[in-house]
């Protein structure tokens, strides 16, 4: 079994490849070193109280050699590093491009045809992608092991990053850069579908196969799971960055303003549609609005997941 993730795009294998090689390269000079190091303390060790050190001008052909070698060595890792390098940030014109947006603690993602999907990237094996991200508050990182593939999300600022993966799975997409609370959680999937599966997916058709095979209440305990909701908010009672999801459908919260409201169904609707509305006292307005994100079906089995939480 490799100690390195699996290799599942066009990119992974070439990166994979300047790092065996500045390894074994460091690793031979190391074995090349330590050896002479210790020939070196035997054979010249001082072996009596009268013994003196003897006095070494130096040896120019000795001093070009461990010059020049590892000059040269150094010169061929940066030409090699340089192409890979090149290469990573290079996207083929016929890419796909997907837009994507980071923000406190989720990850979304447009399509080409309007299509967005949160926490999920869907791509097809074999085409390539171009990812033009964004951040919407700090400063987050794409990263994906499995493609070998890393980049920052700025705010104000358009990052790119493109790979082809080569591989029909789910791969773990993280963020690796520190951006809060929520930021353990704020994982993601890179589902890589076959051409067929894609162009299905596409059109709707397995989105439509996996919800009729899923009742309300367990298809929202998918969608709190995938959309972010966890990162925010915990079915415990326990207190996060936002208010918890266990007995809030019919409890009664106290807003900003002092006023008291009973959270039902259209305020859960509110909330998610137009969060800085009506801000729950204590809680800080950070929650992001999923207008034309979730749809109405979505929001309706996240209340029934709710409802099983009272």
């Amino acid at each position: 079994m490799s100690w390195l993730p699996e290799v599942a795009s066009n990119l992974a294998s070439k990166v994979d490849g300047v790092l065996w090689f500045i390894t074994i390269i460091s690793l031979i000079f190391f074995i090349i070193i330590s050896t002479f190091l210790i020939y070196f303390a035997i054979k010249y060790r001082r072996r009596g109280d009268d013994e003196e050190t003897p006095y070494i001008t130096g040896n120019l052909t000795l001093e070009l050699i461990w010059t020049v070698i590892p000059s040269i060595l150094l010169m061929v890792i940066f030409v090699y590093g340089f192409v890979v390098f090149k290469d990573m940030r290079t996207p083929p014109k016929e890419a796909t491009e997907i837009n994507v947006v980071a923000k406190q603690w989720l990850w979304q993602f447009e399509y080409y045809n309007g299509k967005k999907t949160l926490n999920e990237l869907y791509v097809q094996q074999n085409r390539p992608v171009k990812m033009v991200m964004r951040s919407d508050d700090v400063l987050h990182s794409f990263f994906v092991p499995a493609f070998r593939v890393k980049q920052d999300l700025m705010g104000g600022r358009y990052t790119q990053l493109w790979f082809t993966p080569t591989k029909v799975g789910t791969f773990q997409l993280f963020c690796a850069e520190y951006c809060g609370t929520g930021h353990s959680k704020m994982l993601g999937k890179v589902i890589v579908l076959s051409p067929e599966a894609y162009d299905r997916w596409e059109k709707g058709e397995e989105e439509e196969e996996g919800v009729a095979s899923l009742s309300p209440a367990e298809r929202g305990e998918q969608i709190y799971a995938n959309s972010g909701c966890n990162a925010c908010h915990s079915l415990d009672g326990s207190k996060l960055v936002g208010p918890t999801f266990k007995g809030l459908i019919g409890g009664e919260s106290e807003l900003e303003d002092g006023e008291i409201i009973t959270a039902d169904e259209n305020y859960v609707r509110e909330s998610i549609l137009e969060p800085q509305g009506k801000t729950v006292k204590g809680y800080p307005p950070v929650m992001p609005s999923f207008k034309g994100i979730l749809s109405d079906n979505d929001i309706s089995a996240l209340i029934a997941y709710m409802k099983t939480l009272n």
